[in-house]
């Protein structure tokens, strides 16, 4: 994701000023924080609260694509507060995905009063993906439990429980990512797919929450990246 996002955001004009990595860590530290408008952090889920507070703590702006580390979210956005900046974290970048998460929201309320129905869902990611469901998926069910009242929780893999959601996740080669949510009756299927051809848009998302939060102070979402807010 690194090298996609600097790719694109270089092809838009910007200069990557700071490059952080394991094997140089010891320089992400104010002065050099502080060369950079925006930081965008993608990295593991043990590594992104700290990264992200270092750069919330230097005023500079921070774009989060990590998942799941979702127990720091609220220390991160407070952070950003207190110290004038902005912070955007999103389960998912790409323009393609949170026009499907609108799109999943509206099923899952017309599927309120459809007691016939039930739903599952499945997700499929690269082997290297280590948070399992994926931080989109779980968006998806949250979004789902929210419009679908007889559902009470998410759980990972099959389940029968029919307050339940279940998650299969997939881990194989070479697969950017694919989210499936299927609604089963006796008579038929009703089944929503986003497919990612390749990790080009969810970098592309990332530089334009860059390019958005410039300059702000607050806590931000991609409705707001892409003017959604409304729907």
């Amino acid at each position: 994701m690194g090298q996609n996002i600097e790719r694109i955001a270089r092809q838009r004009g910007h200069e990557i000023v700071l490059r952080i990595s394991t094997a140089n860590k010891h320089e992400l530290k104010a002065d050099n924080i502080k060369q950079a408008d925006v930081a965008i952090e993608f990295t593991q889920p043990e590594a992104a609260q700290e990264n992200v507070l270092t750069c919330l703590s230097a005023a500079v702006p921070v774009v989060c694509g990590t998942t799941g580390w979702n127990e720091g979210l609220a220390q991160a956005e407070y952070k950003a507060i207190q110290n004038n900046t902005a912070f955007l974290q999103a389960s998912n970048f790409s323009i393609g995905v949170n026009i499907f998460f609108e799109i999943n929201k509206l099923l899952a309320s017309l599927m309120n009063d459809q007691a016939g129905y039930d739903v599952s869902m499945q997700e499929t990611h690269h082997i290297q993906k280590k948070d399992a469901p994926s931080g989109t998926a779980i968006t998806l069910a949250e979004q789902i439990l929210a419009n679908l009242q007889r559902k009470k929780h998410w759980t990972k893999g099959n389940t029968t429980n029919p307050e339940l959601i279940g998650i299969e996740a997939h881990r194989i080669e070479n697969v950017p990512g694919t989210h499936h949510i299927k609604y089963s009756s006796e008579v038929d299927d009703i089944e929503i797919i986003h497919t990612a051809h390749n990790r080009d848009g969810f970098a592309l998302g990332a530089v334009l929450a860059a390019e958005f939060i410039y300059g702000k102070s607050g806590i931000f979402t991609m409705k707001d990246v892409l003017g959604m807010n409304t729907i």
